[in-house]
């Protein structure tokens, strides 16, 4: 199936196409989506929401990858664990204990990183297959979460647009509902390499963030519960400077910045520019210190997670997530692509 959608005067904006891609053991099938836009090519499977190629022009003007992909389902399957390009939830991120209290109701909720649950579970967003409908622009993926899967309380009714505005910038729009009160944290796990994506390092790219605190973390990785100048430590990236190793820490994102991104990463070789605008109040920056070759080597990407704070539901201190009946949860990152 190949559509676009059209303005008044019959002007063709995004491109769209959608394929048969694999399946599941079970005999699920797994599509694959595509969108292109004004020099901008995305993919996108149905299989964990994935996002797995975005394609954008150089200085020289020629178009090449710039998002950490995997060549078949099977790879995807075979290596989940850094969660290369998936949506993540129901709780993107960690919570404490793989517990937490609501409404005076304690929920344990399957752990998956020693004691901790760390995106969703086992068995989170990332994993399943979403169904899948044409919109304007692009691709709206939506499932429904049943009630005590992993661990979390309300059957939640999830969708994610994945869409190309002009200038051929990544929306990513979530929303969803729930018939009990429930926590959701929802984010993409995309990693950036405006170098090429080709397995290099991007160590050197060029990093700013509108953030003047992080939530520290402590030696499992879970937040102390402190929000924590950047001045004067290596956390600070209010000025560009180059990225180094050894970081997986959350930003606590300034209310209102300057020019409205929230995030801008430049790769000075290939001259390509991702700036990051989002209603959210966080940022995950991830260096991929931890990659083991198997399929990439250390630091081949940076992740830019928009969300809320990890281990909100159980830090009172932290913007709330929890969603209620008759309530939606909205969300809006928006990835923008240019070169200089």
């Amino acid at each position: 199936m190949t559509t676009g959608t059209t303005d008044a005067s019959g002007t063709t904006d995004t491109h769209i196409h959608a394929e048969d891609y694999s399946a599941l053991a079970d005999g699920t099938a797994v599509r694959r989506w595509t969108l292109e836009r004004d020099g901008t090519r995305v993919r996108v499977l149905t299989y964990g929401g994935i996002v797995q190629s975005v394609e954008v022009p150089g200085r020289d003007g020629v178009r090449g990858p710039v998002a950490l992909g995997l060549p078949d389902l099977a790879a995807y399957r075979e290596f989940s664990g850094p969660y290369f390009g998936a949506l993540v939830g129901r709780y993107a991120n960690r919570i404490a204990g793989a517990r937490f209290e609501l409404d005076g109701t304690v929920h344990r909720v399957t752990p998956n990183e020693g004691a901790n649950q760390v995106h969703g579970g086992p068995m989170g967003f990332d994993k399943r297959v979403w169904e899948a409908r044409r919109v304007p622009d692009g691709v709206c993926l939506s499932l429904v979460a049943e009630d005590g899967e992993e661990g979390f309380p309300g059957r939640l009714a999830v969708s994610v647009t994945y869409s190309l505005d002009p200038g051929g910038a990544l929306r990513i729009g979530y929303r969803a509902t729930t018939d009990a009160p429930t926590v959701v944290n929802l984010t993409n796990h995309t990693y950036w390499n405006l170098a090429g994506a080709d397995g290099t390092s991007a160590l050197g790219h060029e990093l700013r963030i509108a953030a003047g605190r992080i939530t520290p973390v402590d030696g499992a990785s879970l937040p102390t519960g402190e929000l924590a100048p950047v001045d004067g430590t290596r956390f600070d990236f209010r000025e560009p400077k180059a990225v180094g190793t050894g970081y997986d820490h959350n930003y606590v994102l300034d209310d209102s910045p300057a020019d409205g991104v929230a995030a801008e990463l430049y790769a000075p070789g290939s001259g390509r520019v991702l700036t990051v605008r989002t209603t959210e109040p966080g940022m995950q920056l991830y260096t991929a210190d931890h990659f083991d070759g198997k399929p990439f080597g250390p630091c081949a990407g940076i992740a830019l997670e928009t969300q809320h704070f990890p281990d909100s539901p159980n830090r009172p201190e932290f913007p709330s997530t929890v969603l209620r009946p008759g309530e939606e949860f909205t969300s809006t990152t928006v990835y923008g692509f240019s070169v200089r």
